[in-house]
C-alpha cells in the first residue's frame, strides 16, 4: 500500500478544511483518515499512480490548506518519503527509485508529534547529517525534486 500524507499550514486546520469541502470530502471519501503527526492527514491508496492521482484532485485544496503533500511508496523506500513532485516523476518514469535518493527534506518531529523547520540535505554516502535546527525528538525525511531542493 502507498500512504499518503498532507500536511497542513501553521494557520489553518487542514482536515477541517478538507472534509468541510464537498468536492474535497467526496475524493476522500472512501479513505480512512489518520492523523500521524499534529495538523497533517493521512491516508492509504493501492498504488503510487492512485496517490499522485488523488493528489491531483485535491490540488486546489493543497495549495491553499496545506504546506507538503507526501507519497511513501514501497517500491522506493520503506522509510524516506517522497515529495507530491518527485512522486509524479518517480510514477512517470522520468527518475529512478534508485535516482531519487539524492536531495532529502528533513523534518524534526517533536515531543508532541508536530513536524517542524525542515533541513535540506544532500546525499553522498550511506550516512546523513544529524537534525541539528532544534531539538527533536524524531525525524521525518522526504526525498525531493533537484528543483525542490534548489528553490
Amino acid at each position: 500500500m502507498t500512504r499518503v500524507c498532507l500536511v497542513g499550514s501553521d494557520d489553518v486546520n487542514l482536515r477541517y478544511e478538507l472534509v468541510s469541502r464537498e468536492t474535497a470530502r467526496d475524493a476522500l471519501a472512501t479513505y480512512d483518515l489518520a492523523e500521524p503527526y499534529a495538523n497533517t492527514v493521512a491516508l492509504e491508496t493501492i498504488s503510487l499512480g492512485s496517490a499522485v492521482s488523488l493528489l491531483n484532485d485535491l490540488n486546489w485544496y493543497l495549495v491553499r490548506f496545506a504546506d507538503a503533500a507526501l507519497v511513501l511508496e514501497p517500491s522506493v523506500s520503506d522509510e524516506e518519503w517522497l515529495s507530491r513532485e518527485l512522486a509524479a516523476a518517480v510514477r512517470d518514469d522520468e527518475v529512478s527509485a534508485e535516482a531519487s535518493a539524492r536531495y532529502l527534506k528533513v523534518y524534526g518531529v517533536t515531543a508532541e508529534n508536530e513536524l517542524v523547520e525542515p533541513m535540506f540535505v544532500t546525499r553522498t554516502g550511506h550516512e546523513l547529517p544529524d537534525y541539528d535546527l532544534r531539538e527533536v525528538e524524531d525525524t521525518l525525511r522526504v526525498r525531493v525534486t533537484e528543483s525542490e531542493f534548489g528553490a
